[in-house]
């Protein structure tokens, strides 16, 4: 019987990638496919094929995302990058790349596995646990490394606030700068039927 567990578990493992992994190789190299000029790609692989690049996470997310996920959410993509362990690897743009995520190397997916959840990342009292836990997670070597990891996804959370807000700002400027474009022309066409009566 014990034999039966392993080797379900062990076919469990050989049926291939999972398909979220698979789902996004597969919509990078239908971009790779269809090719065209780089300024109107919505996301590709970076230049080296180690990672990809979403050019436009907009149109991506109304774009891409809904036809090979059953969402259009641009931060539950990258929640789930997260728990693959992807990293973002620029503060300019959208660039995520993990070792062994590259392209031309597919097969390498299937090496690709979820980071298990901890529940001793959370702090012991938010813990579903028995008080014996709770003691010994406050008094352990636990208690530093989950100090750390909460730290450095605090970290990760204020750099992400900060590239957001300066994108927020830059939209603003451009929406501003639109609005006077717009006013201005306004202005030009109204003077210009006022020559003519």
């Amino acid at each position: 019987m014990s034999n039966l567990g392993a080797s379900s578990s062990l076919s469990a493992r050989t049926k291939g990638p999972a398909p979220f992994l698979s789902k996004t190789y597969a919509l990078l190299e239908e971009g790779e496919e269809e090719g065209g000029d780089d300024s109107k790609k919505i996301v590709s692989w970076n230049a080296e094929g180690t990672g990809f690049v979403v050019w436009s996470p907009a149109e991506f997310s109304e774009l891409t995302l809904p036809r090979y996920f059953k969402h259009n959410n641009f931060s539950s993509f990258i929640r789930q990058l997260n728990t693959y362990g992807f990293k973002k690897t620029s503060s300019r743009r959208w660039e995520f790349k993990h070792d062994k995520f590259k392209r031309g190397y597919k097969h390498l997916l299937m090496e690709i596995t979820r980071k298990r959840s901890e529940p001793s990342v959370f702090p012991a009292f938010l813990k579903a646990s028995d008080r014996e836990d709770q003691i010994n997670n406050v008094n352990g070597v636990d208690q530093e490394s989950n100090r750390q990891t909460l730290m450095e996804e605090n970290e990760n959370l204020r750099r992400e606030k900060v590239e957001l807000q300066t994108q927020i700002d830059q939209f603003k400027a451009l929406e501003i700068r639109l609005l006077d474009c717009l006013a201005q022309h306004m202005e030009n066409s109204n003077h210009k039927q006022r020559s003519f009566c």
